[in-house]
């Protein structure tokens, strides 16, 4: 987007969290639009602040969203075919600016559940002029077929010597990720915690409601609300085919979540989605991918962090 004051030209850019900001004609990035001077055209001027002051609000209720679409769907290992990637993500005109940021990978799906999962084969970027790179900057074509598919590798799936490489290149270009991909902090189940069918660790630690309410942004939902407007879980989907559940004492009361300041965590579940979303018989612990557990304990470490 160009912001013409007649006698100035902006250009508007977006940063990692979708923060727009404007460079000059020279190319120095500006904290703000500025305001208009007695040498700029006061009509063109005027509407190009107009424009600039719409679209940082329009991009501020939508940013957030987005930012944490491309998390879950890193966490849940979901998956687009080429062309709805190329299109709705690395073409779109807002979303790029977020994908360019961000390490992808070409993955070999199975053909019942080509959604989700799938080999990682390679793994690229999205350069800034829409072309794709391998680690070390050079070219990069997608393959094509039907059992192709794209999506963001986690830390767990990351070769070791390409995260090394790309960091490196992200650094050479000074670009900052939306969230932690490269170097995210991963965890495991102990042995013996696989084969239960409920996680203790956390049982009787106490942390501020606020906090648990601030799963939502990381891809929990509220469960529902029960006699009294109580509500005491949170869940999160994984996929397709599991859904995790947190119990809560004493619960958040809807429309009163300063009730119960503090709420003691109690344990937590594995198991099927129901038709409302909620989890069904409990499983084993061991149904869970290395990445859905690794995910689990780092959003459950941070309610006490």
């Amino acid at each position: 987007m160009l912001l013409d004051f007649g006698t100035r030209q902006f250009r508007v850019g977006f940063d990692e969290a979708l923060k727009p900001y404007v460079r000059d004609s020279d190319g120095a990035r500006l904290a703000d639009l500025p305001k208009p001077k007695k040498s700029d055209d006061a009509e063109l001027s005027k509407q190009a602040t107009e424009r600039f002051k719409l679209l940082k609000k329009d991009v501020r209720t939508i940013a957030s969203q987005q930012v944490l679409r491309l998390e879950v769907a890193m966490c849940s290992r979901r998956r687009w075919t080429v062309e709805v990637f190329e299109q709705f993500l690395a073409g779109h005109p807002l979303l790029r600016h977020l994908v360019q940021r961000l390490v992808w990978g070409v993955y070999e799906a199975d053909a019942d559940d080509a959604g989700y999962g799938g080999r990682l084969q390679a793994c690229f970027r999205v350069a800034e002029d829409a072309s794709y790179t391998t680690a070390g900057d050079d070219g990069f074509e997608l393959p094509r077929g039907d059992s192709v598919r794209i999506g963001l590798p986690h830390a767990l799936e990351l070769p070791a010597a390409d995260a090394a490489a790309f960091g490196q290149l992200f650094a050479d270009y000074e670009l900052l990720q939306p969230f932690a991909q490269m170097g995210r902090d991963v965890h495991a189940l102990e042995p013996a915690e696989r084969e239960q069918d409920k996680l203790l660790r956390w049982k009787g630690v106490v942390v501020p409601t606020g906090r648990v309410l601030g799963l939502v942004n990381k891809g929990w939902r509220r469960g529902t609300a029960q006699d009294g407007g109580g509500i005491w879980y949170f869940s999160k989907p994984l996929g397709r085919d599991w859904v995790i559940e947190l119990t809560l004492d004493p619960g958040i009361i809807v429309g009163m979540v300063d009730e119960y300041p503090e709420q003691t965590l109690q344990e937590v579940q594995i198991g099927k989605p129901s038709s409302w979303g909620n989890m069904q018989t409990a499983e084993r612990l061991s149904g869970l991918d290395p990445i859905s557990a690794s995910e689990l304990i780092r959003d459950l470490e941070a309610l006490r962090a």
